[in-house]
């Protein structure tokens, strides 16, 4: 599987300075809310939702703020406006598709952001559709294998019905259809792997090349991005 995603940045931020660690709280809890906005307040049926806590659990928040929430999805925090999720589609440096997805309660002041961010990089936002058919949303799970039995749980894996596997550094990436995901996860947490991250994203059907150019372009952009706190995950078909 090919293609970037910035869903998995939040794990590796958990090193970050104080200041930059409530930024992240607020992208996770907002992934929390969202989730309990959908599915309800109990984890124990609210499979979406126990994946959440797991990443704010991940980031060490504290649980009072997991709790508040998830009081705010299902609006047992009446005062507080709503988040509402939004997937915006835009052309970065060197003509790359890119999805955007973001968890708002004013979406006209996060599309300006975004906008702004994406025309100072020499892109440009464009319509919806234009380019999520480029897309396959899968399963993934993160796990870090510094102390693992990378190839024995990279075989679990595949037997339990995984798709692909992936080293990338330290982490193994494994790839599920979505409807496998929750069963592949517990699988392995039944066998005592931890898991760092898991989620639903997006990969690249066809995935294109860059230059060193437009490369260090891309990623001043998606630094511009990752500092909103809006901003939950950002996809490429790179």
């Amino acid at each position: 599987m090919s293609g970037h995603s910035h869903w998995a940045g939040i794990k590796h931020k958990k090193a970050v300075a104080d200041a930059k660690r409530a930024g992240i709280f607020t992208k996770v809890a907002r992934l929390v809310t969202l989730a309990a906005k959908e599915g309800g307040g109990d984890p124990t049926t609210n499979f979406k939702l126990r994946l959440a806590i797991d990443q704010a659990r991940s980031v060490n928040m504290p649980n009072i703020n997991i709790d508040r929430a998830i009081k705010r999805g299902t609006r047992e925090l009446k005062d507080q406006a709503a988040i509402e999720e939004i997937v915006y589609e835009a052309m970065g440096p060197g003509n790359i598709s890119m999805l955007v997805k973001v968890a708002t309660d004013n979406k006209n002041r996060t599309l300006s952001e975004i906008r702004n961010a994406i025309e100072k990089s020499g892109g440009k936002m464009v319509p919806a559709g234009s380019f999520k058919h480029l897309f396959k949303n899968v399963g993934v799970i993160y796990i870090n294998t510094a102390t693992k039995n990378a190839d024995e749980i990279e075989l679990k894996a595949i037997d339990t019905g995984a798709l692909d596997t992936i080293f990338q550094g330290e982490f193994l990436q494994i790839y599920t259809e979505p409807k496998d995901l929750k069963k592949i996860k517990e699988v392995l947490e039944k066998e005592n792997i931890n898991i760092d991250n898991a989620g639903l994203i997006f990969t690249p059907l066809d995935p294109i090349n860059i230059d060193s150019d437009t490369k260090f372009d891309y990623e001043k952009l998606l630094e511009k991005l990752d500092e909103l706190d809006d901003v939950q995950e950002i996809y490429d078909n790179l």
